[in-house]
């Protein structure tokens, strides 16, 4: 959409001075950083029109998680471009950097203590209870697991010692029962954490928000913030947990990492098969970090966090 029709038809846009397009991420949504005349930044984003439910539900959780404490994006408006059956939502901007292009810039000790800030607020959006007509995560996360498994073992794709990996979850997948139906971000990782003069501004991109298990959370830090900060991976961890760290949790996390090994390679398939050469490399990683899940707690967070 050209510049002078998103002002035609989004008033608030007129004073606008630049729109800029963001060309960045996997998601199919338009973004857009749009400067105001003040000096104000927001985030203009456009989907489809059959995902206005859903960025409904997106719009009113954001304002609910800055209740809670979140530091995210204040919703500013929502509506509807009839002619071109989209939705487009606006939301302000969260000053600073992403973590993961500025992290390599900064001390150990800056890098933990913005893990520490990350992990805080990630125990405040896990405070948000999912709504009654959920389905209980066990319910879910267990289809959906046996869902990528039997893809997998049918995409001619191999990892050494899946099968191991396989038998592993089902040794201890009824973790899984009985955990809490909690508001989960879903991408939480350096790529969508933003600082500012070496501290934790915030956390962007909700667009993936699902509910379930609070720990589910945390397997993102194996795939990807653990390659590039371990400090700030066990900064998140600790200050999750103020430094006391549940009994059951690195059972409960391993099997999640167990559980996106297959899950991740059916994704690069889907959405970027060019890839899958690096992620495959990547999971190899996260095996040797575990041992093939004869360990639970990873290498890498023994050697930084005591």
């Amino acid at each position: 959409m050209k510049k002078t029709d998103l002002v035609q038809h989004i008033p608030l846009l007129k004073e606008a001075v630049s729109i800029d397009q963001i060309d960045k991420g996997y998601s199919r949504d338009g973004k857009w950083v749009v400067t105001m005349s003040s000096g104000e930044k927001y985030v203009l984003r456009f989907t489809d029109q059959a995902q206005y439910d859903k960025v409904k539900t997106q719009i009113e959780l954001l304002a609910q998680l800055r209740i809670h404490g979140v530091r995210c994006a204040d919703p500013v408006e929502i509506g509807v471009l009839e002619e071109g059956k989209q939705v487009y939502y606006i939301l302000s901007f969260v000053e600073g950097q992403e973590a993961k292009e500025t992290m390599s810039q900064l001390t150990e000790e800056e890098q933990y203590a913005i893990g520490i800030s990350a992990g805080q607020d990630l125990r405040n959006m896990h405070t948000y209870p999912a709504p009654s007509h959920i389905e209980p995560w066990e319910d879910r996360v267990i289809k959906k697991h046996h869902r990528y498994l039997a893809a997998y073992r049918e995409s001619g794709i191999s990892i050494e010692g899946d099968e191991k990996i396989a038998q592993f979850i089902a040794k201890h997948i009824d973790i899984v029962k009985g955990r809490p139906n909690q508001f989960q971000h879903d991408d939480f990782h350096l790529g969508n954490i933003i600082i500012q003069n070496t501290r934790y501004a915030g956390v962007i991109d909700f667009n993936n928000f699902d509910w379930g298990d609070p720990i589910h959370d945390f397997y993102k830090v194996a795939l990807f913030s653990r390659e590039t900060s371990v400090a700030f991976s066990a900064g998140q961890i600790n200050g999750y947990f103020d430094g006391d760290i549940p009994a059951d949790f690195w059972l409960l996390y391993s099997v999640y990492v167990a559980m996106s090994i297959f899950s991740s390679i059916m994704w690069v398939i889907k959405f970027d098969p060019g890839q899958m050469d690096e992620m495959i490399e990547r999971l190899e990683n996260v095996l040797k970090d575990h041992d093939y899940f004869n360990q639970m707690e990873p290498h890498w967070y023994a050697q930084i966090a005591r």
